[in-house]
């Protein structure tokens, strides 16, 4: 019985989908990580500048929660909410302070 319960218990991880944790900020992109854009000034919306920010500068996408900075996955995604206050649910590395994103959706 043991090894059948064991044996579902690890399918479950994997077949399950994962929570993961919620972080709230600000996409914007790592020359601006603060998302503050007055300085860099590309484009006349703090989403014009990430977005040209990245395409120009080669810049990552990054969530600002107002005190740290965090890489995003999934660059892709995170362009679609470039200067937008957002919900990011993935996980974090600490090493890295990168975050495995899994879904971002608009805060209110």
């Amino acid at each position: 019985m043991k090894p059948a319960l064991y044996c579902l218990i690890i399918l479950a991880t994997f077949v399950l989908p994962q929570g993961g944790q919620k972080f709230a900020g600000t996409i914007s992109d790592d020359m601006c990580p603060g998302a503050d854009h007055s300085r860099m000034r590309m484009g006349a919306t703090d989403a014009e500048c990430a977005i040209a920010c990245k395409h120009a500068h080669a810049a990552l996408y990054v969530l600002f929660d107002g005190r740290q900075t965090y890489r995003l996955s999934d660059q892709r995604l995170s362009e679609k909410f470039a200067g937008k206050k957002v919900t990011v649910t993935g996980t974090l590395n600490a090493r890295t302070t990168t975050i495995e994103v899994r879904s971002i959706t608009l805060s209110n």
